[in-house]
């Protein structure tokens, strides 16, 4: 559900209302009463950005010297709120010069009440495009003296940003040399048994681009996503392409996907952004593919009050091709917190405690695919006479990065790009897997 906001308070640190701004007759002009007596004189402005009153829920966040207060009368999306916050400061910033606090508030109160009214509709969020603002409102604003930055150029074409729901992108970019850079980059997340069983596992993605093309060019991306591909198969009449299909979740997008057209035909169509931006991102939890597999034997020796000793020997399977490898690979093995001596061996890579986060803590600067290295470990408690109590075992972490290669499988098929002129195009596809919550329980 959208915010629908029944009234936006600007607040200075006193509580005096600076501007205010009714939406719908739902709530009573001395709400900032309330909010003043049960939040700011209690000195819980600090605690939760989010309160509720009677029957009225108060969304309040602090810039500057001055508190934007959100009132809403019944159920609202309070992240969407916080967004609206905060874009419409970065809306002000830019008629103001870069400032926003009290003074510019006061300086440019016409001009905020009329940025206010264009920016919600009854409560309802509208476009805060500094962009397409400023080219239907040109009064500009009162500068801060301390400010120095120069005040933005108003966008060519208006007719085509206020209507062409283009407004992410300006016409009249010129590159001697067009390039499209696209990147995959994708976390995975591990909860693994000790015996190797998956007890919880799924990857977050995203598709990040840069954009340097010449014109008001068209792109469309083709994945391989199950969906898509049935698509196309439909609408070209014959069987689809054989080869490993995905299956997409909470798939969000860029705003400047066509979302009509991914609808009908299932392809990701947009004008895109001038430089880099986040086309989409998504979620996959089946058919993920481990790029490790760890096997820990952890053995408690002794089980008296003087000493005992832990014996530990962690095997590592890279799953992914022998050509490929990961960088940056940090196991950390935990270890009891009465820990006086450690002693490890490691068939590659370096190893050695850390007494801060209770681990041995193993580095494998590059990790060649199909390999399985190891390390042994023995770990000598402090003696003591009082009753030990038992350790619980906390998982063994994994951090790593490994280029050219998806756990979920996400291939791109194609990424074509189209424009009038019909200049030639260079596109860079990178893929790279990251470790997100990656846990082994011992």
């Amino acid at each position: 559900m959208p915010v629908a906001a029944s009234a936006v308070y600007f607040l200075n640190l006193r509580g005096d209302v600076l501007i205010n701004r009714l939406y719908r007759d739902d709530v009573g002009g001395n709400m900032v009463d309330a909010f003043r007596t049960h939040i700011m004189q209690t000195k819980e402005l600090g605690t939760c950005p989010v309160r509720q009153i009677g029957g009225c829920s108060f969304f309040y966040m602090r810039i500057s010297n001055v508190y934007i207060v959100i009132v809403v009368s019944s159920n609202a999306n309070v992240a969407c709120a916080f967004k609206f916050v905060v874009e419409a400061v970065a809306l002000f910033k830019s008629y103001f010069g870069g400032a926003f606090d009290e003074d510019a508030i006061r300086n440019n109160f016409v001009l905020i009440y009329e940025l206010l009214d264009e920016i919600m509709d009854f409560g309802y969020p509208q476009n805060l495009s500094p962009e397409i603002l400023k080219l239907y409102i040109t009064q500009e604003g009162v500068r801060s003296p301390f400010s120095s930055k120069p005040t933005d150029k108003p966008v060519p074409n208006a007719t085509l940003q206020v209507t062409g729901a283009v407004g992410w992108r300006r016409e009249g970019l010129v590159y001697k040399k067009n390039e499209v850079f696209l990147d995959i980059v994708e976390s995975v997340n591990l909860l693994m048994s000790s015996k190797g069983n998956v007890l919880r596992c799924d990857v977050t993605g995203k598709v990040l681009m840069k954009c340097f093309l010449s014109g008001m060019p068209d792109l469309k991306l083709g994945l391989n996503d199950k969906i898509g591909l049935e698509k196309e198969s439909q609408l070209k009449s014959r069987p689809a392409k054989s080869g490993k299909t995905i299956e997409l979740d909470d798939v969000t997008f860029h705003q400047c996907v066509n979302l009509t057209r991914f609808n009908s035909e299932k392809t990701v169509s947009f004008v895109p952004p001038d430089g880099e931006f986040e086309l989409m991102k998504y979620r996959i939890t089946e058919g993920v593919n481990l790029p490790f597999r760890v096997l820990p034997t952890i053995k408690e020796l002794g089980r008296t009050r003087m000493e005992v000793n832990v014996k530990t020997n962690v095997q590592v399977k890279s799953v992914f091709g022998a050509k490929m490898f990961a960088l940056g690979v940090v196991i950390k093995i935990p270890v009891p917190k009465q820990t006086a001596k450690t002693s490890f061996q490691v068939s590659s890579g370096r190893a050695k405690y850390n007494a801060a986060i209770d681990c041995i803590v193993w580095k494998i600067r590059k990790f060649p695919g199909q390999t399985e290295p190891t390390m042994s470990a023995e770990v000598e408690l402090i003696s003591t006479m009082t009753e030990k109590k038992s350790w619980t075992r906390p998982p063994i972490q994994m951090e790593f990065q490994v280029p050219m290669f998806t756990a979920s499988g996400l291939r791109v098929r194609f990424l074509k790009v189209w424009e009038k002129s019909g200049y030639n195009t260079v596109e860079w596809v990178r893929y790279i897997t990251k470790a997100g919550s990656y846990e082994i329980r011992c």
